[in-house]
């Protein structure tokens, strides 16, 4: 009777913890700004491979336009309606200036192997923003660059003089408008899912994206000049509503940076070489694409342009954003200093 009565408790005993495991397992909401199989969604992938393969959580992924436009979900994250979100300093520089330092021209050097290191290293990206991020409700898990930016439009372009009169789109970002304005052209924002469209009837001219997107969007289908200025990389930061950050459990904020590393260590290995395959899918299915990569005197022109820019970054942010730069050069410096 002992024993039966033992055996009994034990059961109810592992009963009782299966179903609390079973209540402390959630389904935790991801949305970001890509499509299926672009860079964004291989990090959101391995993420969720990451917590599910440790836990009893879930991920639901969301991809671009299942929650609407990137100011939507960035809006539903502040909320708690979704936990994670994926969204570009380009349309987070609105609410957080000083992330808008990655639009800066010319500030991050073009090779590859350099800004993954600068990403891997800088004070500035893993100290400095995440306390910025902070303030506004987001807990900054991850940056990363998605790839080198890249200008098509209607005409080839390998001088400032080229872009006059060319509305070329841009993300809702006041510094990146600012660059096109120095660049000679007129900015123009509009949300991502009307780019398509005004290129293809000439209520833009031109626009600027990471050329696997100008590939996955099939962008080059009505914008056919490709255009390498060697400006800038496209950033992306992953986030977490803070609140619900901060209320998890020891345990779960480990998973989340473990899953963060993981599903970060996952996409830059992924972009590794995708801008070479990228440019050779588009060349292989247009004939109309014309490729043009400005030489090192033409890249000089545009860049005695970028001061202006920078200037209009430091009036936009004032010491914060000063602060922010200076330790961002000094990190671009001791990583270039390493190579």
């Amino acid at each position: 009777m002992k024993a039966k009565h033992l055996f009994t408790s034990a059961s109810i005993g592992a009963l009782m913890l299966g179903l609390s495991s079973f209540a402390m397992a959630d389904t935790w909401r991801y949305a970001h700004e890509e499509y299926e199989g672009d860079v964004q969604d291989v990090y959101a992938q391995a993420f969720k491979k990451y917590v599910e393969e440790n836990s009893d959580h879930t991920v639901q992924v969301y991809r671009f336009g299942e929650l609407g436009e990137s100011d939507d979900f960035m809006e539903q994250a502040q909320n708690g309606i979704i936990q994670f979100v994926d969204q570009s300093p380009g349309f987070t520089g609105s609410l957080i200036p000083s992330a808008q330092i990655f639009f800066i021209p010319y500030l991050l050097p073009t090779d590859e192997e350099t800004v993954l290191k600068f990403f891997d290293e800088s004070k500035a990206i893993n100290e400095m923003l995440p306390e910025l991020y902070a303030e506004h409700g987001l807990e900054l898990l991850k940056m990363f660059p998605e790839g080198e930016m890249v200008v098509t439009a209607d005409t080839p372009v390998t001088s400032p003089e080229d872009f006059n009169n060319k509305k070329i789109r841009t993300m809702t970002n006041p510094l990146l408008a600012e660059t096109y304005r120095a660049f000679g052209a007129t900015p123009t924002p509009l949300p991502w899912g009307e780019v398509y469209g005004a290129l293809q009837t000439g209520v833009i001219d031109g626009q600027e994206n990471p050329i696997f997107w100008i590939e996955s969007g099939g962008l080059y289908e009505v914008s056919p000049n490709l255009i390498f200025t060697g400006h800038g990389w496209f950033t992306t930061a992953m986030m977490a509503n803070k609140d619900f950050y901060d209320d998890l459990s020891d345990e779960d904020k480990q998973l989340v940076q473990e899953a963060s590393d993981a599903a970060y260590d996952t996409t830059m290995e992924h972009i590794k070489g995708l801008a070479e395959d990228s440019l050779a899918k588009i060349e292989e299915a247009s004939d109309d694409v014309t490729v043009t990569r400005l030489t090192d005197e033409q890249i000089q022109v545009f860049k005695e342009r970028a001061p202006q820019v920078e200037k209009k970054f430091l009036e936009m942010t004032g010491d914060t954003g000063k602060k922010l730069l200076d330790q961002f050069k000094a990190d671009l410096k001791a990583v270039e200093g390493e190579g």
